[in-house]
């Protein structure tokens, strides 16, 4: 005997709603459950991994203080955004070029980058904007970003940083200043020193040095104060180049003064006590903060950081000895 319920068929209609119906839903889990979307327009993974990949490439040399508190910026900014961060770095323009196209290789969703040597730049820029990657620039290339095809920069303004030192000089009534260049052809570097010789009243000539040999570096300052003793103001590029050249006016038996662009823990501690006159703070761990936020920003909701048109400056900012100390905690932390 047969105890099972007759079976009704459903009109051919309700089968086929029935059917779309349940077809949606398996493609609503399927998009809701898989970490592989690699669309470009919005906020997804174009390497389909979930996180947002992004590389930093840096001109820096590995363990320089100011490009660690870059470093550690960016990272601040990774771990907020649950962002994958790779940070590499190499000083030789040809070895920066192919770090980014490794990057872009890899296929990651965006990459921020220094143009310290803009030429050299230009072929991995175009190779990533080919490759649909947005890149961003930060502290080097203010004058070449928008030409390079960058989506955004962040950093000083150099000629104005340079020529506010060059207004300070005149206050503090130097007349001959002596501007330390470490890396020749850098174009951040030429333009503090261009921007100073503009706006200084006084004589301003360029010394240049190789930035990687601190002893010759001491050497070649030293023999420059006992050629001219009429210098009178030391203007250097980085916080060990200002150290290093206290000692160099204290072994010519100089009465140069001492200013620099850029700051760390000690430089601090020397303005503190007098022996730097003042620091130009570019602000690094910002600068590598915004980059890194900012291709969030751009992946998740299409933000652009000046509009894609002006770039987004963190300095310049004068550090002097009336106001060290409100600076001294953070410089001891790593991240001014």
């Amino acid at each position: 005997m047969n105890t099972r319920p007759p079976s009704r068929r459903l009109p051919r209609r309700r089968l086929a709603a029935l059917a779309a119906a349940v077809g949606l839903l398996a493609t609503g889990c399927s998009v809701l459950g898989s970490d592989d979307d690699s669309s470009d327009s919005d906020g997804a993974n174009r390497s389909g991994a979930g996180r947002i990949k992004v590389t930093m490439v840096t001109h820096g040399d590995e363990g320089d203080a100011f490009w660690d508190r870059v470093k550690r910026g960016a990272e601040a900014a990774a771990a907020k955004d649950g962002i994958e961060l790779t940070y590499v770095s190499d000083p030789d323009p040809a070895g920066q070029a192919d770090l980014v196209r490794e990057a872009v290789r890899e296929g990651v969703d965006g990459i921020a980058l220094t143009l310290a040597k803009p030429a050299a730049m230009k072929g991995p820029v175009n190779e990533a904007r080919a490759a649909n990657i947005p890149v961003v620039g930060l502290n080097s290339g203010i004058d070449a970003w928008k030409s390079a095809g960058l989506l955004e920069f962040f950093g000083q303004d150099e000629s104005v940083a340079g020529r506010a030192v060059g207004d300070k000089l005149d206050e503090l009534k130097a007349e001959h200043a002596l501007c330390v260049v470490h890396e020749r052809g850098n174009v951040a570097l030429e333009a503090r020193c261009a921007g100073v010789k503009k706006a200084f009243g006084g004589t301003t000539e360029n010394l240049y040095v190789d930035g990687t040999d601190m002893r010759a570096v001491s050497g070649i300052i030293t023999a420059r104060l006992r050629q001219d003793q009429t210098i009178d103001e030391v203007v250097t590029n980085g916080a060990d180049f200002a150290l290093t050249a206290v000692e160099a006016v204290a072994e010519a038996d100089s009465e140069a003064d001492v200013a620099t662009f850029d700051l760390n823990e000690d430089l601090v501690d020397a303005v503190r006590g007098g022996n730097v006159q003042f620091a130009v703070d570019q602000q690094p761990y910002l600068q590598g903060y915004l980059a890194v936020d900012a291709l969030w920003l751009y992946r998740t909701n299409g933000n652009i950081s000046g509009g894609g048109v002006a770039p987004v400056l963190t300095g310049p900012a004068f550090v002097t000895k009336a106001d060290a100390d409100s600076v001294a905690g953070f410089a001891a932390d790593g991240t001014r």
